[in-house]
């Protein structure tokens, strides 16, 4: 019948058609995949550079927490350390601001002595070995008093040094130190300025620049105890007492060893 289209028959598909169908899906899936997997791989690279990021920033934040301790802990609280060297520790060697040792350390700390002026050693309190254990500072002046006790198993030979760790505005050059063992007072000054060799007036001169004094205990019994105290000042008599000096400060620290056998000891 005219007007009537001839229904239109499908051909099927031939095995080269499929096969070419089948490898551009693949292709297309290949392509889509690639696309993802870069993406991905870029979002891991960003999410690792950002917690390698956030590692470091709180390492250096932490650094910096620790060095700002260790600041305050040698600024403020640190102006006199008393301690005792690993050796010493494992030999019975041991500190106390007690003389009963009812606390003991390996380490102990004199509190500093704020907007201190120079003074002169005749204004010092006669009983400064007597009157405190522990720390006692007075106007103007530092003082510590602690106590060493051999508590190990045998008889043993100690040395003990006093050096200053940290100077500002040259104040070591008109500082007095007075060391007090078991009840004998003697008093240390840095050497004359301008001729180091000659100790100052009624003082005796510092080791070298930054040691003080050394002292030696020998055949130190299980049970002995040996008294300390440590009495720091401006020398207001002193010819580097001047204005340069103002607002400086000392840091000192005293450092307890056991001395071997073959060691020979320092003068006290």
């Amino acid at each position: 019948m005219f007007g009537k289209k001839k229904p239109k028959i499908e051909q099927p598909i031939t095995p080269e058609e499929l096969s070419r169908l089948n490898d551009k899906k693949m292709a297309d899936a290949e392509i889509e995949h690639f696309h993802v997997k870069n993406d991905s791989i870029d979002i891991v690279k960003y999410k690792k550079r950002r917690k390698l990021l956030s590692v470091i920033l709180t390492v250096c934040l932490i650094i910096l927490i620790i060095l700002f301790l260790v600041s305050m802990l040698v600024t403020q609280w640190g102006d006199l350390i008393i301690s005792v060297d690993s050796p010493a520790v494992k030999k019975g060697i041991v500190l106390s601001e007690d003389p009963e040792f009812k606390t003991q350390s390996a380490s102990l700390s004199a509190k500093q002595a704020d907007d201190v002026t120079n003074i002169t050693y005749s204004w010092l309190p006669v009983d400064l070995d007597t009157s405190k254990n522990g720390e006692h500072n007075g106007d103007n002046y530092v003082a510590y008093t602690f106590y060493c006790k051999n508590n190990g198993q045998a008889a043993l030979d100690y040395d003990a040094v006093l050096e200053i760790t940290g100077v500002a505005k040259s104040a070591d050059e008109a500082a007095r130190v007075m060391v007090y063992k078991n009840g004998e007072p003697t008093i240390y000054g840095k050497g004359k300025y301008d001729d180091r060799n000659t100790a100052e007036t009624d003082c005796t001169k510092f080791n070298t620049d930054t040691e003080v004094m050394t002292t030696a205990t020998e055949k130190f019994k299980v049970g002995d105890i040996d008294k300390y105290t440590i009495v720091i000042w401006i020398e207001g008599n002193d010819p580097e007492c001047i204005d340069d000096i103002r607002n400086g400060h000392i840091r000192m620290r005293m450092l307890f060893s056991v001395r071997d056998d073959e060691t020979t000891a320092p003068a006290n």
